[in-house]
């Protein structure tokens, strides 16, 4: 869709205008106290009557449908895609996320211009419901956020109207809090939470990291210290309370201490020393490390300290393929949810049905149908255009349309006789190309 110079011009100055007077959000936010930089963007076009015009409506309703229409990931991801100036773009990612997990996400863009990307995070309680939790600023295309829910979650991911581009999103997961011995990492971790204790009466509240008596017992946080004593199960201990992720770390079988109660303390500080006092006599020096959130509920550190997934290392798609049409090459072929063999079908394709690529991986496309809808589907099962499915001689006139719509506007009319290759196929028409080069689409009833 052609977009007017004057349109551009009004609307790149009133965005502009825009982004340099919005205030970002902080990245782990939960609770908006004033619109997301998304939604002030989205209310600018409303004030401007600009989602009145084509673009801006589509860039909005865009938006909406990444809500509804998400595709399943696990982390760590990366793909690739393109974004149009002349199309509204947004997507959304679906996964499952712990409390305890820290996600990185960004989004590099590679274009003319320097593109505004929104991220935005949502609750996704289902899939007709989502509520935001987390939004990035209005001058970066990156977002550190902590869910603190164990559920899933929906990423949203928009560009500005009016910017072309290639983008690569990665999402990566690391620990929310820092390990607290010194030396070791979650590989050390010997006894978990849950497991069973004095006979079935209890459960372990904590996880045992095992180290040589003497070694640092670590801050995880910035905090402040709360509580330091002895009791009969935990010997030393120490709680350290983080209220901005409202939690209390519990340090036990100390064999000393470092700190005093009310003192503040920093990531990396000296909370105490690893020993065996309390019930631990018996066994090898350890810390006994636990959470507890509000209502001195217990909380699983595992996900809170584990270590990372690593960086994402799928191989993206390369650049010089997206927008590209391309057509199934075996007998069938299927639309995932997800790039992966195993993800629910969204759709089973016949032989040449069309697809465009718009992003994914060099396994997994990202592609979109003539319909509307998008998914995964798996590289080895489509070609390129280059050779047609065959060639026809028009029996009877036929309009070159858009799209595969009968409704779609008509490029121009085809008189009979006009030869024609045939590249691909979607429910009643057929993707052509006539004799100068211009490709659009053909009713089947036209060029049967």
């Amino acid at each position: 869709m052609a977009v007017s110079n004057v349109f551009r011009f009004f609307l790149i100055g009133l965005l502009a205008g825009w982004l340099s007077a919005c205030t970002g959000f902080g990245p782990t936010q939960t609770l908006f106290r004033s619109p997301s930089p998304h939604d002030q963007y989205s209310q600018s076009l409303k004030v401007a009557k600009l989602d009145q015009t084509a673009l801006g409506s589509d860039w909005i309703t865009a938006g909406e449908r990444a809500l509804r229409d998400s595709l399943r990931i696990t982390v760590p991801y990366r793909e690739s895609g393109y974004f149009s100036a002349n199309k509204a773009f947004a997507v959304g990612y679906r996964l499952a996320a712990e409390r305890g997990d820290r996600f990185l996400i960004k989004v590099e863009t590679l274009g003319q211009k320097e593109a505004q990307v929104f991220i935005d995070v949502f609750e996704l309680a289902d899939r007709q419901q989502t509520r935001p939790v987390a939004t990035s600023k209005a001058d970066t295309n990156v977002l550190a956020w902590e869910p603190r829910k164990t559920q899933t979650y929906l990423i949203r991911v928009q560009p500005e109207l009016l910017r072309s581009g290639n983008y690569t999103i990665v999402i990566t997961r690391e620990p929310s809090l820092a390990f607290p011995v010194q030396g070791r990492d979650s590989k050390q971790i010997a006894s978990f939470f849950g497991a069973v204790r004095d006979g079935g009466r209890r459960r372990h509240e904590g996880v045992d990291i095992f180290a040589p008596r003497g070694t640092p017992a670590l801050a995880s946080v910035n905090g402040i210290i709360t509580n330091v004593g002895t009791n009969k199960l935990g010997g030393n201990f120490a709680f350290l309370t983080d209220n901005n992720r409202s939690i209390s770390l519990y340090y036990a079988h100390l064999d000393r201490w470092n700190v005093s109660n009310g003192q503040r303390v920093s990531v990396g500080d000296t909370v105490g020393f690893v020993g065996n006092t309390g019930n631990a006599r018996t066994i090898a020096p350890h810390l006994h490390f636990g959470l507890y959130g509000p209502g001195n509920s217990a909380l699983n550190p595992l996900p809170f300290i584990r270590l990372g997934r690593g960086p994402a290392k799928q191989p993206v798609v390369p650049v010089s393929r997206l927008g590209d049409s391309v057509r199934v090459s075996a007998a069938s072929s299927v639309v995932r949810l997800a790039p992966h063999s195993d993800s629910p079908i969204l759709r089973k394709l016949s032989a040449s049905s069309a697809l465009t690529i718009i992003g994914g991986t060099e396994f997994w496309l990202r592609v979109e149908l003539p319909d509307g809808l998008t998914g995964y589907v798996a590289s080895n099962t489509v070609e390129t255009l280059k050779r047609p499915l065959k060639k026809l001689a028009l029996a009877v006139p036929g309009n070159l349309l858009e799209s595969a719509n009968s409704q779609a506007a008509t490029i121009k009319t085809l008189p009979v006789g006009s030869a024609v290759d045939v590249l691909a196929t979607a429910n009643t028409f057929q993707l052509i190309r006539s004799a100068d080069g211009q490709t659009g689409w053909l009713s089947s009833t036209v060029a049967p």
